[in-house]
């Protein structure tokens, strides 16, 4: 073997056309920004085993669920016992919206909505907080079911995700104060006040 044959040979390796057919292409992983998050432990199965929290067991043919009892219950006889606990209940807010589960999340801002207006100044109160809540609502602010001409049963029971967003960001508006605007428009830029005129 010549020379220049061997040096050739011992040189494809390097070339252009050598790397293109040995390179394999992979494309970005797949995003997993609306995929459910599974909650993480809490101590919720510690005071379930103690029966302190208002709940039942609701046995079903698909499987066992939990009833709530007496969340709205306490939110209309809690009166100014509320006020005080709003820092503890941002964590459990927070971490049932990030589950990005519709139904948890849906429930989760139906009690929100119950507990801003369930006392004087937890509105106010809950407006430092808004960073930790309202981040996931930023990302499902648009899903609204679209059926055209069809009839949305799901309406009557408040479960489309997108009009319940909405509802509850006017809500946190109206009861927020002065300073709910501004920190709702921070997170959610899309959102326009339902104060002004």
């Amino acid at each position: 073997m010549s020379m220049r044959r061997k040096t050739e040979l011992n040189a494809e390796g390097f070339t252009v056309k050598a790397t293109l057919k040995n390179a394999v292409v992979v494309g970005p992983r797949a995003s997993r920004v609306f995929h459910e998050c599974p909650a993480k432990p809490s101590t919720f199965r510690k005071y379930y085993e103690r029966e302190e929290l208002p709940i039942a067991v609701k046995h079903e043919n698909r499987g066992n669920s939990i009833a709530w009892k007496g969340i709205h219950d306490m939110l209309d006889r809690g009166g100014p016992k509320i006020l005080p606990v709003i820092p503890q209940l941002i964590m459990p807010i927070r971490n049932a919206l990030n589950t990005r589960n519709h139904q948890v999340m849906c429930t989760t801002m139906k009690v929100l909505q119950h507990l801003v207006m369930s006392a004087d100044k937890v509105g106010e109160a809950l407006v430092p907080y808004f960073r930790q809540i309202l981040t996931v609502f930023n990302l499902f602010k648009n899903n609204r079911k679209n059926l055209g001409d069809g009839i949305d049963y799901g309406q009557w029971k408040k479960e489309d995700i997108g009009e319940l967003i909405e509802e509850t960001l006017q809500i946190l508006e109206r009861y927020g104060g002065p300073d709910a605007y501004i920190n709702i428009k921070y997170m959610i830029p899309t959102y326009q006040s339902c104060l002004t005129n």
